[in-house]
């Protein structure tokens, strides 16, 4: 009997290794084509050291946005009973699907010179558009939704009995947050970081609409690539491998085999 529950139906077999294909190949395809020897010497090149810092560490502080801002709304989006959050969810997701470039001119429309955020810091002489500021809101505003859902998801299958518990010994919402929920809820946190970074880091329509390429200031490293597809393919395609490289282990951490990092709390 288990061996007949363990067996899958052979119709699956031809729709997977075409998904398969179709998700590999082109991957494949770029590192068979890729000039590897040339990779040394476009890292060496400033303009590509200055696209990669620039990616690494924009990434890095848009990330840090994500869990200070992400972790709080996933868990009222989880947790919270107001009417007002049950509408607010769709919107709260909605650059999960949004064009990069809409992404951008919405961006524009609350932060640029003369939008809705914009115009007044204007007035005071703050500018965000074309500052390194943009990039990490672009990056920021891309990602966060998968903060929230990580979060949500580790909080719908978070047993509540360790909150009633903590409860009934005196703790607060705010004690029972910080003491009880939020280690329980590590991995997802971890994976939500995790994966928040590897879309920063990725992010390129909503950053060049809104941030503009300007080297050393907003060009990062996807803009970088896009820039030399159009003028030397080969240093375009080595470039691109350097990012596969970083991607792929960025994906290990979550998805790869062990996954001790987000190992849940025993």
């Amino acid at each position: 009997m288990a061996r007949h529950v363990d067996r899958l139906p052979g119709v699956l077999w031809l729709p997977a290794l075409v998904g398969a294909a179709l998700l590999t190949l082109p991957v494949l395809a770029l590192l068979l084509q890729a000039d590897l020897l040339a990779v040394p010497a476009l890292l060496s090149s400033p303009v590509t050291r200055d696209a990669l810092a620039l990616s690494f560490q924009t990434a890095t502080a848009a990330t840090l946005l994500c869990v200070v801002c992400g972790v709080p709304l996933g868990v009222l989006m989880a947790r919270g009973k107001s009417v007002l959050l049950r509408w607010a969810r769709p919107l709260v997701l909605l650059p999960l699907v949004l064009p990069p470039v809409v992404a951008g001119v919405a961006l524009l429309s609350a932060f640029g010179r003369m939008g809705l955020i914009g115009a007044p810091l204007q007035a005071l002489g703050v500018q965000i558009t074309f500052t390194w500021v943009a990039v990490v809101l672009a990056q920021a505003f891309v990602a966060m939704p998968f903060m929230v859902l990580s979060v949500e998801s580790a909080l719908s299958s978070l047993d509540r009995q360790y909150e009633e518990a903590a409860a009934t010994m005196g703790a607060g919402p705010l004690a029972a947050l910080w003491w009880v929920v939020l280690p329980l809820i590590r991995p997802g946190v971890l994976a939500g970081t995790v994966l928040c970074f590897a879309r920063c880091l990725g992010e390129f329509g909503a950053t060049l609409a809104f941030a503009g390429s300007a080297s050393g200031t907003t060009r990062t490293a996807p803009i970088e690539v896009y820039l030399l597809q159009q003028s030397d393919p080969e240093a375009a395609a080595a470039l691109a491998v350097v990012m596969i490289a970083v991607a792929l282990v960025v994906v290990g951490l979550v998805y790869g085999p062990g996954r001790r990092l987000f190992t849940p709390l025993r």
